[in-house]
């Protein structure tokens, strides 16, 4: 049984997607997979479900949830165990199952193998890892005004994934191939300095200087607006350096 929470949630058995049920149980079981293999406690996913204030029928909705979970996952002989485990509930359920704990897995192999200075098997790694993601995680959840912590992180895990390969290719010399790309996230992501140092440094790497300082202009001034701060010293320094035509920031030795 294979479960999917990097999109819309999704169970499958064999190929064949599970019904879920309504709402509150497809939440309940996203939320047991974002924490699988530990023990919830029920007063956790009571704060999850209903934001710290729970009507006084929750607990028996959670017991509820927890009784179509369990006969769901009974359509297969194979699928993990939901376990009463005091002072909650237990998913137990093998990682490589769940797509969360696979794309982790596949970071962690690309940061590894750029570290160890295969810069293109990385990027191949990091692809192949950010590749399974279908759209913002539990996506349909979200939809319905679900805003856990935990996807807050689980985004932030995607774009550091999605930086770390961006700093890869530029290492491979590809500064012209993600300029485009970089240009989309920068519009979508303004303050998030590390990619638009990337995008300035594509842009510098690929002979438009103008373009570049116009990317940390416009950075500093959402940096200001929208949080009432300057640009982070690495965002000053390269600024500096592109005005200074710093030979250091020209493509790397192992690029060429």
């Amino acid at each position: 049984m294979q479960f999917s929470v990097l999109g819309s949630t999704e169970v499958t058995a064999d190929g064949v997607q599970q019904e879920l049920g309504g709402v509150k149980q497809r939440a309940i079981l996203g939320y047991l997979v974002l924490h699988a293999n530990k023990v919830v406690p029920t007063s956790q996913i009571l704060a999850a479900m209903w934001e710290g204030n729970p009507p006084p029928t929750a607990r028996k909705m959670v017991q509820n949830a927890v009784s179509g979970i369990r006969r769901m996952l009974a359509n297969d002989p194979n699928a993990p165990e939901l376990l009463t485990h005091a002072p909650g509930y237990q998913l137990r359920v093998a990682t490589d199952d769940v797509d969360l704990f696979r794309f982790r897995a596949l970071v962690r192999e690309g940061r590894a193998a750029i570290t160890d200075g295969m810069p293109s098997h990385g990027v191949e790694l990091l692809r192949d890892a950010l590749s399974m993601w279908r759209g913002r995680a539990l996506a349909d959840l979200v939809e319905t005004g679900i805003g856990w912590s935990e996807l807050a992180a689980i985004e932030d895990e995607r774009l550091s994934a999605l930086e770390d390969r961006l700093d890869a290719e530029l290492v491979c010399g590809r500064h012209r191939e993600i300029t485009p790309e970089l240009e989309v996230l920068t519009a979508t992501e303004p303050l998030r300095e590390r990619l638009c140092l990337q995008f300035m440094l594509a842009l510098y790497r690929s002979g438009r200087q103008a373009d570049a300082l116009r990317v940390y202009r416009r950075t500093r001034e959402a940096l200001i607006d929208g949080l009432g701060l300057e640009p982070g010293r690495e965002l000053r320094e390269l600024q500096q350096r592109i005005l200074e035509h710093d030979a250091a920031i020209q493509v790397t030795a192992v690029a060429a």
